[in-house]
């Protein structure tokens, strides 16, 4: 008698040739249902249809196929056991060797922009998450392929055990069919929460879920992490590819770990100016170095180089142009490890191919940020709405006598962005939407001041300043003041607003209250 094989499939993709393997190679008797059955009978298969092996016809429109005890009994008998055998010859039940199964395109489904709820529900699979995790349990007697990414693998297998699989091999395809189904139903549980949260113009829910699990695929495994002694893996989080796992890499070594999160660092930054003018952001161990705005790309990484060169080198560029020839022969005069950028100008590939360790990567959309934050602790992880809410300066309050020109708003709201991505205590100065000096990472807000101040030199006279918390004394203020900063932005909100405020009146400075606070950790 010949061995069973049934397959199911949404993604017919290499379907036929995995057929053909199993029919005419290694004598699988092919069971099938709907479209697949169609499938491979057009390909002039011997195919069986489930409904003909059950003896029960599909029903509910297709919802009801393959919940069956002559299936689920094959697939689920443990072939070790003289009572299951028993009960497979009791009931005319054949064992059930391989069970290819991938699922209806739910993710696909709620990608689209005129999705419906009822489009939604309707692929909802249900049988096929049902036999996967059957063969999936039943691995010991049974190999479950869950992917057509598996199918070249499967197939070697097959030819180097002479028609069969190893249980470490059928092991692995389960744990990649558990990790598959979860997955699957986190996506659905998702969805339904929020039916409108695949529309990225959908403000997030203001909670978040009850329970809450990381979509973790395609791992990637890094020369090492943080430390060459730490060892790291790079997951795609969800079933399709977004935000970095959707970037592509024109040249350069592999990405680090270390890279990935200053490239992450430069993305949210780039993020805030898309959609304003040229704009270059300078990254160091995830904090700028260098931010600035200008009237071509070139000129904007200029200034944003000039605001630190010693920190620049070996640091993370991104850009919100298209990297052009000008540009390009700026990048090559330093080292880099990364540069991204929505665009590459043809020609500029050469330039920047002199440097073939260079990471060079293009991005098209730099706002396909997550909506949430994530962060381990011991025992369990915290969950967060991302810091990602649009500055809207049009709830600004000018709290000192002094108002700002429109000029000078333009400023502050750019030392605003700026500071709100700098670890804290933040002070960011600015002048000519450049940045002259970032204090960041210090335990007392007056540090970060200091430092900032000093970095941005003899340049700081007739700058502004942002800081990412409220000035707890008027120290900050009298220390900013004495340096030549004109304007302030800060958050407001300390029991001791007056007497900052009373300062930067005295001393003939512009404060603006946001109203919004900034921590970065």
């Amino acid at each position: 008698m010949k061995s069973l094989a049934l397959l199911s499939v949404s993604d017919k993709t290499g379907l036929l040739e995995l057929a053909r393997e199993l029919s005419n190679t290694y004598n699988f008797q092919l069971i099938s249902s709907g479209g697949t059955a169609k499938a491979l009978k057009a390909a002039e298969l011997e195919v069986t249809k489930v409904s003909d092996y059950t003896g029960a016809p599909e029903i509910l429109g297709g919802r009801v196929k393959t919940l069956h005890p002559r299936i689920h009994g094959g697939i689920l008998a443990r072939l070790d056991l003289p009572e299951h055998q028993q009960d497979l010859a009791d009931n005319a039940i054949q064992p059930i060797r391989i069970v290819v199964v991938n699922l209806y395109p739910f993710a696909e489904t709620i990608a689209k922009p005129d999705v419906t709820l009822e489009d939604a529900i309707e692929n909802i699979d249900i049988g096929g998450p049902t036999l996967i995790r059957a063969s999936a349990k039943n691995y010991r007697h049974v190999a479950v392929l869950s992917s057509p990414s598996q199918y070249a693998e499967f197939l070697a297998e097959l030819k180097a055990n002479n028609g069969e699989t190893t249980l470490e091999f059928r092991q692995k395809l389960a744990i990649a069919a558990f990790q598959h189904t979860q997955s699957y139903d986190q996506a659905i549980a998702t969805y339904l929460a929020n039916p409108q949260s695949t529309n990225p113009e959908q403000e997030p829910a203001n909670t978040l879920s009850s329970s809450y699990t990381l979509l973790c695929n395609n791992p990637k495994p890094l020369r090492y992490g943080e430390n060459p002694h730490q060892p790291a893996t790079w997951y795609q989080v969800g079933a399709t590819p977004k935000g970095w796992s959707a970037a592509q890499q024109l040249q350069g070594k592999e990405l680090s770990f270390n890279n990935l999160l200053d490239l992450e660092a430069a993305r949210s930054i780039i993020a805030e100016f898309s959609d304003d003018r040229p704009c270059a952001v300078i990254i160091k161990h995830n904090n700028p170095c260098g931010v600035a705005i200008a009237s071509t790309i070139a000129e904007a990484y200029q200034k944003a180089f000039d605001a630190d060169a010693t920190s620049a080198f070996g640091g993370i560029v991104a850009l919100n142009r298209p990297i052009d020839e000008e540009t390009a022969n700026l990048l090559n005069k330093t080292f880099l490890e990364c540069i991204v950028a929505p665009a590459c100008v043809p020609s500029v590939t050469a330039i920047l191919s002199k440097k073939t360790n260079l990471r060079v990567l293009v991005l098209s959309d730099f706002k396909q940020g997550s909506h949430e934050t994530v962060k381990t602790i011991a025992g369990g992880m915290l969950v967060q709405r991302a810091d990602d809410e649009p500055v809207k300066p049009e709830t600004w309050q000018v709290v000192t006598q002094k108002q700002p020109t429109p000029d000078q708003l333009q400023e502050l709201i750019f030392a605003w962005k700026v500071s709100r991505h700098v670890k804290s205590n933040a002070i960011a100065i600015t002048k000519n939407l450049t940045t002259l000096g970032i204090g960041a990472g210090q335990t007392n807000r007056i540090a970060s001041a200091k430092i900032a101040i000093e970095q941005a030199g003899e340049n700081v006279n007739g700058a502004f300043l942002a800081s990412d918390g409220f000035f707890p004394f008027d120290d900050s203020v009298r220390t900013a003041a004495a340096a030549g900063i004109v304007a302030i932005v800060q958050p407001g909100g300390s029991m001791r607003d007056d007497s900052s405020i009373k300062a930067a009146d005295e001393l003939g400075l512009i404060m603006v209250f946001t109203g919004v606070r900034h921590f970065l950790h």
